[in-house]
């Protein structure tokens, strides 16, 4: 029995780690997708989705998560979420997007970044500064890198334990 899972965790390993260990396929085409979002973010603070909504797969498990309700999952409920929160914002920028983490390889890339923003939210008429904490999820698909999934939402400080509970 040992050495059958000797050989066996011996070939996960060897089949395993030239995967995890591959290159980025495109690097240069990942930062332009990422490039893309940050422009797309600014469009969304203006009141347009379109641009982000180009940036996802045409898939049923693409999924979107963001500040003003739950999960959307699939092409179509993700565009409708995205109209939903462009519906939310006038006047915005984008004044910078921090880095915090890149994780990818040749197939799949995570970015998890902090976003700035300023816009006009909801029914207020002054400009707003506020942040939100970004988690972004790329595959590389026909030579292209489009996004699987992206959550946003406004945590970017620490918070009592409390704060997760239902009020």
């Amino acid at each position: 029995m040992r050495k059958s899972f000797n050989c066996v965790a011996a070939v996960v390993l060897s089949v395993s780690t030239p995967l995890l260990a591959a290159p980025v396929v495109d690097s240069a085409g990942l930062e332009a997708a990422i490039d893309q979002s940050h422009r797309a973010l600014h469009a969304i603070l203006n009141g347009d989705p379109k641009l982000y909504e180009a940036l996802f797969a045409d898939r049923d498990d693409v999924t979107l998560g963001n500040p003003f309700g739950p999960y959307a999952k699939g092409k179509a409920a993700v565009a409708k979420t995205l109209a939903g929160a462009a519906a939310k914002y006038r006047d915005g920028e984008v004044i910078a997007v921090d880095r915090v983490a890149v994780y990818d390889d040749n197939r799949l890339a995570v970015i998890v970044e902090v976003e700035h923003d300023r816009a006009k939210v909801g029914t207020r008429t002054d400009l707003a500064d506020f942040s939100a904490r970004v988690t972004s999820a790329y595959e590389y698909i026909d030579g292209k890198w489009l996004l699987v999934h992206r959550h946003a939402d406004p945590i970017t400080s620490p918070r009592p334990a409390e704060s997760v509970l239902a009020k």
